[in-house]
């Protein structure tokens, strides 16, 4: 659940650069094949049933990608689910709100795989007590018992999992359809939340959420040690795409090229008036100014267990945009509770009527058609499996 950080390196080359990629014509920014063989789905066969529903549990949107989450299975019959405490993001997301909503995407999607398999999935949450609200700690986010049941039905969404890709590209000018619109917000009924929409009919209204977004978006170019925890999970090219198999990648010819010759430090922010830095903001507000609607969870609170739902609403509401054929972008930099972020903050928040501190943002996203984008890199169900006894 990032913004357009995947894209963030733009540099400009001179002729070194230049002749260094000319005879890449031919080099494909694909993805490693092994990167993202998770989204071909579980084998038909697969003998536990819990590992069948876990494949899909872990395309789940995430912060990042980083893809925290642990899942015990030594004990038959039930499934301990755990945050990955080396795979937080302190910078950005310093009290790990955004983590617990990836918490809550994840078993979501295990509940839709469950019911596919025709088993209700009872969900306890933090079952050895809740998180405090600054920091997380060894506990489990989740248990969950699978029972059979006879008046468990297969949710639509579930058909949308594999489809399901978080969209960062410009998007169509034209407002979403009201009867899509309607599906989205149908989609997270089942929990207690308030979602908005707004478009091109209410142009100032919209304008106001296009100049957050790009604020918010400057900000955290401009603020080194933001940059440096993205740059930290960037992956550039076939080899550390492949090895990694999460965080946020980058596999154009140019931008393999700029690193092979170590004119690419991944250990220095650049500055504000840099290259990198003026070309991703004018990109990202060129793509912001076309953006024909905005959506958003809105809850009441904000402890622990309201945000694992609101990351269960919000993966509800982009697999039913799937559906619908719309894309679906997160913005979270506005959202975010760091200090330089404090004025943002207040806007949105001010803007979608959610005073704080009794209501939270807890998602906001742009919404529009665009076309198709192939998924991002997935470890595999094995990586997230906990073996030690």
């Amino acid at each position: 659940m990032n913004l357009n950080r995947r894209n963030f390196v733009r540099l400009a080359g001179g002729g070194v650069v230049l002749g260094a990629t000319a005879g890449l014509a031919g080099c494909s920014s694909e993805l490693p094949p092994e990167a993202i063989a998770a989204w071909n789905g579980p084998a038909a066969d697969t003998a536990d049933v819990r590992r069948w529903i876990l494949s899909y549990a872990i395309l789940a949107p995430h912060s990042h990608n980083l893809q925290s989450w642990l899942v015990d299975l030594r004990q038959p019959g039930e499934i301990m689910l755990y945050c990955d405490l080396t795979r937080l993001l302190p910078e950005t997301d310093p009290q790990s709100r955004q983590i617990m909503m990836s918490q809550g995407t994840f078993l979501e999607l295990l509940d839709l795989a469950a019911k596919q398999k025709g088993l209700r999935a009872d969900i306890t949450l933090f079952p050895q007590g809740e998180f405090g609200p600054a920091t997380l700690d060894q506990r489990p986010v989740a248990r969950i018992v699978l029972v059979a049941d006879a008046g468990i039905k297969p949710d639509p969404l579930f058909a949308d999992i594999l489809k399901r890709h978080t969209n960062r590209e410009a998007y169509e000018m034209r407002e979403p359809a009201a009867g899509a619109l309607q599906a989205i917000a149908a989609s997270v009924a089942p929990f207690p939340i308030r979602t908005g929409f707004v478009g091109t009919s209410q142009p100032d209204l919209l304008q106001q959420h296009r100049a957050i977004a790009m604020e918010a978006w400057r900000i955290e170019l401009v603020t080194p040690r933001t940059v440096l925890e993205s740059f930290k999970v960037l992956r550039v090219g076939p080899r550390e795409i492949a090895e990694h198999r999460d965080g946020l990648t980058i596999n154009t010819p140019m931008v393999r090229t700029l690193t092979a010759l170590g004119l690419f430090d991944r250990s220095k922010a650049p500055g504000p008036d840099d290259t990198a830095t003026t070309g991703q903001i004018k990109d990202f507000n060129t793509k912001i100014a076309a953006t024909p609607a905005f959506f958003w969870l809105v809850t009441e609170g904000n402890d622990r267990k309201t945000q694992v739902n609101a990351g269960r609403a919000y993966a509800r509401a982009q697999l039913a945009a799937t559906a619908q054929g719309l894309a679906m972008q997160p913005l979270s930099q506005a959202l975010q509770e760091y200090p330089e972020q404090a004025k943002p903050y207040a806007d949105i928040h001010a803007l979608l009527q959610a005073p704080q501190p009794r209501y939270t943002v807890q998602m906001w996203a742009r919404l529009g058609y665009a076309p198709r984008v192939g998924p991002s890199p997935r470890r595999g169900l094995q990586s997230h499996l906990i073996t030690a006894a």
